[in-house]
């Protein structure tokens, strides 16, 4: 028995001496850091969720809103001249809990409504004295390069849910949430209204998608009326792996058959996500 317990503790001082000979000097990069983390996974010091949210974290940090926000022509929004019974219609169909309202355009963006307070203007009997206007919270705008810790700093800061992002002249480019920014540091937050292909593709534009790594090949398939081999790898993100032939970093492109896919967000063990667009010919 002691000789178990004294081989069982040689180990454990094994890789705590690993740990604190790392830590013998301050990390000086992130990947003194992400070295740290990853030894740590694998000695179950942490367990791989608590690993890939600290991951998540640290890739936050690189990346900007207009890597993950919906683009303007995706957006749902709301015409300030609407009714409430077409508001209602519409929030019916959309189920979304916020929306921003615009006026004669897109980029004339009067406010955020939320759901929760058409509430008590569905129970008065008369909707002729509604105005929307009255109902609208204010509007946050961010640019584009805006950092996304950054952005989740001023969302819990500011009890903001959705921010309008801008563009260099001023125009909405598109609209990103603070559920878009947790799911790069968490991972899928299944929304009870999402389907089963809404958990792994998201169409950003007619031809641009944001891509789940974890999306299964035949879901992928399936959506795209594709048929990519699912003979070695189950999912997408092993895929781009095979096709570059390392595990790839931030902005790396990967040509499949007749799909190129960059990668959004990677860190030194896997991919999370990415874009993906035809390939050009």
């Amino acid at each position: 028995m002691s000789e178990d317990r004294s081989t069982s503790e040689g180990a454990d001082r094994s890789w705590v001496d690993k740990i604190a000979l790392l830590f013998s000097s301050e990390p000086r990069n992130r990947e003194d850091l992400q070295q740290v983390m990853s030894l740590a996974a694998e000695n179950e010091v942490i367990d791989e969720d608590v690993h890939g949210i600290i991951e998540g974290a640290i890739n936050v940090a690189d990346m900007q809103a207009r890597d993950i926000m919906i683009p303007r022509a995706q957006m749902n929004v709301i015409k300030a001249e609407s009714s409430l019974e077409d508001i209602l219609a519409q929030v019916i169909r959309t189920k979304h809990s916020r929306y921003p309202v615009v006026g004669d355009g897109s980029d004339d963006v009067n406010g955020i409504l939320l759901v929760k307070d058409l509430l008590p203007q569905i129970l008065k009997e008369d909707h002729e004295d509604f105005d929307i206007k009255e109902l609208l919270r204010p509007t946050t705008m961010v640019p584009e390069s805006k950092r996304l810790n950054v952005l989740l700093r001023e969302f819990r800061e500011n009890r903001n849910h959705m921010a309008i992002v801008i563009d260099e002249y001023g125009g909405v480019a598109g609209l990103v949430t603070i559920e878009d920014v947790l799911e790069e540091i968490v991972g899928e937050i299944e929304d009870e209204t999402d389907t089963h292909a809404d958990r792994y593709i998201r169409q950003l534009d007619a031809d641009d998608f944001l891509v789940k790594a974890l999306t299964p090949i035949e879901d992928f398939n399936e959506y795209f009326k594709t048929g990519l081999s699912d003979e070695e790898f189950d999912t997408i993100g092993g895929l781009v792996i095979n096709a570059l032939g390392h595990m790839p970093v931030r902005n790396e492109v990967a040509t499949i058959e007749d799909f190129e896919f960059k990668v959004v967000n990677a860190d030194q063990r896997k991919i999370y996500s990415l874009r993906m667009r035809p390939a050009q010919r």
